[in-house]
């Protein structure tokens, strides 16, 4: 499979409070790329984001804003281009409010939710949290709630899951965003 995995870190409760992202490019079911950016949000942090993935106002105090970094990274927001997330609705929605936010157009591109394939592939599993399916599958996920390993960990995920149920599987579920 080709694909981009998505992930958003944000400050607060504010979906366009965006504060880092990772993507991982996979090329035939190979990480052949990896991106991450902090960014500096124009909202406040809330201490309970921080909790969660540990970055503070001083560490994104020189990093770029959102508009700055979607330079980089709008070619992989294409209508033949699938980007997946582990709750990609969650992902999806930050890309979409922080673009709204800053009177960015919003892209087209092809969207897939590897919470929703494992729970469909993996009904057994206790729960279908990322760190929980990266556990019972074998795939490394040193830092839960880093955007870059989160992305990393999706990607291997679904890659697992092609290699194991192949690509009709998991097109049935592929979302137009």
């Amino acid at each position: 499979m080709n694909f981009v995995a998505m992930d958003f870190e944000t400050a607060g409760p504010e979906r366009h409070s965006a504060v880092s992202l990772a993507l991982v490019v996979v090329r035939n079911n190979q990480v052949v790329d990896e991106f991450y950016s902090l960014i500096k949000p124009e909202t406040p942090f809330h201490w309970r984001n921080i909790q969660i993935h540990g970055i503070h106002e001083k560490d994104v105090a020189d990093a770029p804003k959102f508009p700055e970094v979607w330079q980089t990274i709008q070619q992989f927001y294409t209508p033949d281009k699938l980007v997946i997330a582990h709750n990609a609705p969650f992902d999806n929605g930050v890309l979409k409010s922080t673009l709204e936010y800053y009177g960015i157009p919003a892209p087209h591109y092809l969207s897939l939710d590897t919470a929703r394939t494992s729970r469909k592939l993996f009904p057994e599993f206790p729960n279908h949290k990322l760190n929980t399916v990266a556990a019972q599958l074998g795939i490394n996920l040193e830092h839960h709630h880093n955007a870059l390993d989160d992305s990393l960990a999706a990607a291997n995920i679904l890659i697992y899951e092609d290699e194991h149920f192949g690509p009709d599987q998991l097109k049935k579920l592929v979302k137009v965003i």
